[in-house]
């Protein structure tokens, strides 16, 4: 029995013209090469696949793929099929390189990102598999649109872990599963506003993209002081909530202290108002016992942010807020109708989570940055003993305080070297009150095992 036409051959979008059949699709074959719509190397269809997609002869399409092979467009081998010819493939007139492919650094030191060369692929394979092999045999519950609050099996298990390892007091349905950090903020941009919110405040020293996301949902930011002991709240008002990295201070690197935590925590009581605490990379902890979440004070007034980016790798999309009680269901309402997380690797994290993977990953990550940074400090202290090292006791980065006056020339130095950092100015709040300092914010996470010797020379050529 012939098979059905639809199980002949990879789809074509050919639109075969000019005089004759032959020369219209051989014509047509040619273009799709030239212009780069076929690239080198791309398998075609069998000639008795296209000619049933096409409604032509067998024959016309052997003899238009002849043609080509004759031309050099095309190669046929006995085995490998028809296959588009290699060749170098010229851009067309007036086209540029991207930024990114005319910036490539040699070195990238930016912070806010893991080895993803250490990714546990073997490992998560293995979750997968597991995962999906216990998935619901129902269908419309596996693979339907599902509950906007993520799945169950990943929220059960991201409570279990917060608990033990960073103290938060939650309960699965309090969870709302979200696709990253930023995402995660455009939710709780939109419930704040919904409850007549107007101000989130922030501190002097942050990301760009967090406090963006916060103005697009109509809230200003007005930046907090900063100083020695971390993030000051004493100067809270009447905004209604203010986003925070207590654990580790994002980029400076120090927790907040102890009395401070006491004092947000009493203003969020006194006010109504909600702590959004960033727990960006939890996990990271080196030469102190672990700060504990500041949800696990008040787990009413204080929502909890955490990602999988750090940890794991920022494709996966995974993030997910520990909401108080009266925001959970507003959270979900707010985040949509659906769940707009991919479902396969909610599983594959939730079994990752409960098999004890993950932990086995993190404290192999943690004793790798931790050389990394040890590495980082010595290298410094030898090649540069007038730089001074701050906010390493935790996280993915280190910041460096350089000379007063010489940040942009250091990092003119380091575009020259083929490193890419960034200056401590350009976290900066453009209101911020905080005394302005020379510094570079390097990030020890992403570069390779095999590449950090090399990077870390060049960062030290280039400092005062």
């Amino acid at each position: 029995m012939a098979k059905p036409w639809a199980t002949l051959g990879v789809d074509l979008h050919l639109e075969p013209t000019g005089p004759g059949v032959r020369r219209g699709l051989t014509d047509a074959l040619r273009e799709a090469v030239r212009s780069g719509r076929l690239t080198p190397g791309t398998r075609l269809p069998s000639s008795r696949a296209l000619a049933a997609d096409l409604g032509v002869a067998r024959n016309t399409v052997a003899d238009a793929f002849a043609d080509l092979v004759a031309e050099g467009w095309l190669t046929a081998r006995q085995g490998s099929g028809t296959r588009v010819a290699e060749r170098t493939i010229v851009p067309p007139a007036g086209a540029a390189p991207s930024p990114r492919e005319r910036h490539r650094p040699a070195y990238d030191l930016r912070p806010g990102a893991p080895d993803l060369a250490s990714f546990p692929r073997a490992e998560w394979l293995k979750a997968a598999r597991r995962a999906f092999t216990a998935a619901p045999n129902d269908t419309c519950l596996f693979l339907g649109y599902g509950d906007p609050r993520g799945r169950v099996e990943l929220r059960t298990a991201l409570a279990g872990y917060l608990a033990r390892s960073r103290g938060v007091r939650t309960h699965p349905d309090r969870i709302v599963v979200v696709a990253g950090f930023v995402h995660g903020l455009q939710v709780l941009g939109a419930v704040l506003r919904g409850r007549g919110v107007r101000a989130v405040a922030v501190e002097s020293y942050g990301l760009n993209v967090h406090e963006d996301q916060l103005k697009a949902a109509g809230l200003h930011t007005p930046p907090l002081p900063f100083d020695a002991l971390g993030t000051d709240p004493s100067h809270l008002t009447d905004e209604g909530a203010v986003l925070l990295t207590p654990a580790h201070q994002f980029p400076m690197g120090v927790p907040l202290h102890r009395d401070r935590r006491a004092v947000v925590v009493d203003w969020a009581r006194r006010t109504g108002g909600l702590v959004l605490e960033d727990d960006y990379d939890g996990e990271f902890r080196y030469d102190r016992q672990p700060v504990g979440a500041l949800q696990g004070l008040d787990p009413d007034r204080v929502v909890y942010l955490g990602t999988a980016s750090k940890s794991l790798a920022p494709a996966l999309r995974l993030a997910w807020m520990v909401l108080p009680p009266d925001l959970a269901d507003a959270a979900a309402r707010a985040k949509g109708g659906i769940d707009t997380c991919g479902v396969l690797d909610q599983l594959t994290l939730a079994e990752f989570i409960t098999s004890g993977a993950y932990d086995r990953h993190v404290r192999g990550a943690r004793l790798r940055y931790r050389r990394r940074r040890d590495a980082l400090v010595k290298a410094v202290a030898t090649e540069a003993p007038d730089v001074r090292v701050t906010g390493i006791a935790a996280g993915l980065h280190a910041v460096l305080a350089l000379p007063a006056g010489t940040e942009q020339s250091v990092m003119q130095a380091a575009t020259w070297q083929g490193l890419a950092v960034y200056g401590l100015s350009f976290f900066r709040h453009e209101s911020a009150a905080a005394e302005k300092l020379d510094a570079l914010v390097v990030g020890y996470g992403t570069p390779p095992d095999h590449a950090w010797a090399g990077a870390l020379e060049a960062l030290c050529r280039v400092l005062p």
